[in-house]
């Protein structure tokens, strides 16, 4: 009954509806008033002033012509429209599309456009003008939304972007220039590919070099002796800013000619470039957006190529070597050490490698090798879970009980050390039992997966302070380890995003003392993330919050321990009783250790050899009065 109703007001409705419209008007009393035609832009009869944008993309000689013809050919159109007055023509040379960034004449353009200098815009095309499809309708709506409107008109396409109909058909013609740019970019990702598979690197300008008509480098014998300096200096102790400094006063001249503008930045460039020594590195950077040309370090993002004596060398590849770990360990304040692996191979602390949180040269592989070093091929560092156990008539049977782990009983306040990416610390219990010593070596034996400490003195090279007084206690300090932090967390088969702590075990006998802390038992926090109710993200990919709004870390405990309580009986028993056994020899904790090599030797130039050029190359200058010269230089 109610859905009839409804359906004769419905038809009700429709029908005054007819009647309306057959009734009529009385078009006696109605005026039509037509619409303004739109303006011709490019009619002589308005009257504007017109600004030119011609663009190539290389400054290549055959492009120049490109460049000229296009100016001489709009500044004869201007002229053909007599109520139109040229401005400028704006012409951007040896510039990519794809970005306005570094268009400059662009960019005034459009800055003269916004302060109605022009009036209307003359280009060849759609793809001279932008080849970026954001950067392209921007700009065109930025005009379009000025008082008064500024158009563009693109010769080619014969569009004028002020025109209704212009919209959608040149959202349609930037699209194809910008997918244009970016066949352009894959075909020479590929072309470059090719190239490199067959030998044939790019050679750019370079210090020391020159190339011959084959293309391939050659020695330049005037540059020489500046590369081959500025090797020696740093490799006999000479910092980067010295070594600026001295080719200032030497009047070195760069790849490109200049004698008064050398840098720390452009010596470590030097120092860094592998051809020096022969090879070559390829595609040590790449472009992550064809869209903005952003040059980006090539972190295994591309593929490389590698040659090995590609061409001759100024320096010797040891000696390049040698800078390489310099530079590395420089960084994290290594003063000019050339780090080396110390093992241990003997004592309570048989197998530990000797680290120094600032050295970033050496691989994980080179302290497992170091490691091995001190083991005979039969002797492997035994598993708990293999001891045999005998237990004697009379004895009380303590088998499948348990010395229950401290972990389960300790506070925070125990002897532990924390590790996180960046930097380790120590708990005050640890830094106390060691007194008023404030400096440690560090040691890792990264095949039974243990990490120590012993005291050491502030002279020690590898020092390293992790305490420091205050009201007459000591408190601990935060280590930084920035240049170890990688190598360690893959040695212990740590989570990089984790903290891990780890509780340590005191060994102390007739003065001696260290700690080991056993990696086996180390304990994580993290910051657990839960899935969101919220669904997906716009790439598919779904939501994850953080499970503690505070941001606060969640303990986890060793899978280990997920089904006992602590170590088994005799096991126990006999770790104790073996350590109580050891000989003198046995326990000696202070063993300095013997210096293992990383992989080949490096046999670099001798420093009676580094000081005899230097002295020969730095004749007749006074490097103190160098540096007071750049010195003078920066305060005027």
């Amino acid at each position: 009954m109610f859905n009839s109703d409804k359906q004769r007001e419905r038809a009700s409705a429709k029908q005054k509806v007819r009647e309306r419209i057959n009734a009529g008007f009385d078009r006696s009393k109605y005026k039509y008033i037509p619409e303004e035609k739109p303006l011709n832009y490019c009619d002589d009869n308005i009257t504007q002033t017109v600004g030119i944008y011609v663009r190539v993309s290389t400054d290549d000689v055959r492009q120049t012509t490109s460049y000229e013809l296009q100016k001489k050919y709009y500044e004869d159109f201007v002229q053909k429209h007599p109520n139109w007055k040229l401005y400028k023509i704006y012409a951007d040379e040896g510039i990519s599309g794809t970005s306005t960034t570094k268009r400059e004449a662009f960019n005034e353009m459009i800055a003269d456009a916004k302060a109605h200098k022009i009036d209307l815009i003359i280009t060849k095309s759609v793809s001279r003008f932008a080849r970026n499809v954001r950067d392209f309708l921007g700009a065109i709506r930025d005009l379009a939304d000025l008082k008064p409107a500024v158009g563009v008109f693109f010769e080619s396409e014969a569009i004028h972007s002020l025109n209704e109909d212009s919209q959608m058909a040149l959202t349609f013609q930037s699209t194809m220039a910008e997918e244009e740019s970016h066949t352009r970019s894959r075909s020479m990702e590929s072309s470059l590919r090719m190239r490199l598979d067959n030998g044939l690197p790019l050679t750019p300008p370079l210090l020391g070099y020159l190339q011959n008509a084959d293309g391939k480098l050659i020695i330049n014998p005037d540059e020489k002796n500046t590369v081959k300096l500025a090797f020696y200096m740093y490799l006999y102790g000479y910092s980067t800013q010295q070594i600026a400094d001295a080719f200032i006063a030497l009047e070195k001249a760069s790849y490109k000619g200049n004698t008064t503008k050398w840098t720390p930045t452009g010596i470590v460039q030097i120092l860094r470039n592998e051809r020096h020594c022969g090879d070559v590195l390829t595609r040590k950077t790449y472009t992550p957006n064809y869209r903005d040309h952003k040059k980006a370090k090539n972190v295994k993002n591309r593929p490389q190529s590698m040659y090995y004596d590609h061409h001759e060398a100024i320096v010797s590849r040891d000696d390049y070597i040698a800078v390489q770990h310099l530079l590395d360990n420089m960084k994290y304040g290594n003063k000019s050490i050339m780090p080396k692996l110390r093992v241990i191979d003997s004592g309570l602390l048989k197998g530990f490698v000797v680290i120094n949180p600032r050295w970033a040269g050496f691989k994980e592989v080179d302290y497992f090798e170091a490691c091995k070093t001190v083991y005979d091929p039969s002797e492997v560092p035994v598993d708990e879970a293999e001891i045999q156990i005998e237990v004697q008539a009379g004895d009380f049977d303590l088998r499948g009980f348990e010395i229950a782990r401290s972990e389960f009983f300790e506070t925070t306040r125990s002897p532990n050390v924390c590790f996180n990416h960046k930097q380790l610390k120590f708990s005050t219990a640890c830094v106390r039992k060691f007194n008023k010593n404030n400096y440690v070596e560090l040691l890792i034996n990264p095949i039974s997966r243990k990490f120590a400490i012993r005291p050491t003195t502030k002279d020690n090279r590898n020092a390293v302070e992790f305490s420091k007084p205050q009201a007459g206690k000591m408190f601990p300090k935060e280590i930084p380890c920035a240049a170890f932090g990688d190598t360690v967390y893959f040695l212990f088969g740590w989570n990089i995003d984790y903290k891990y702590r780890i509780l340590g075990s005191l060994y102390e006998k007739d003065g001696e003392i260290a700690y080991i802390f056993d990696v086996k038992d180390s304990e994580a926090y993290f910051k657990p993330y839960v899935l969101s109710t919220e669904g997906t993200t716009e790439d598919g990919k779904p939501i994850v919050q953080p499970l503690m709004p505070s941001g606060k870390r969640i303990r986890a405990i060793p899978e280990a321990w997920a089904n006992n309580f602590g170590k088994e009986f005799y096991v126990h028993e006999k770790s104790l009783t073996e350590l109580e056994r050891q000989s003198e020899e046995d326990w000696m904790l202070r063993l300095e250790g013997k210096i293992v090599s990383s992989g080949e030797q490096c046999h670099v130039t001798s420093f009676a050899e580094l000081k005899a050029f230097i002295q020969e190359e730095l004749k007749g200058i006074n490097m103190e009065e160098a540096k007071n010269a750049r010195e003078y230089g920066n305060a005027i």
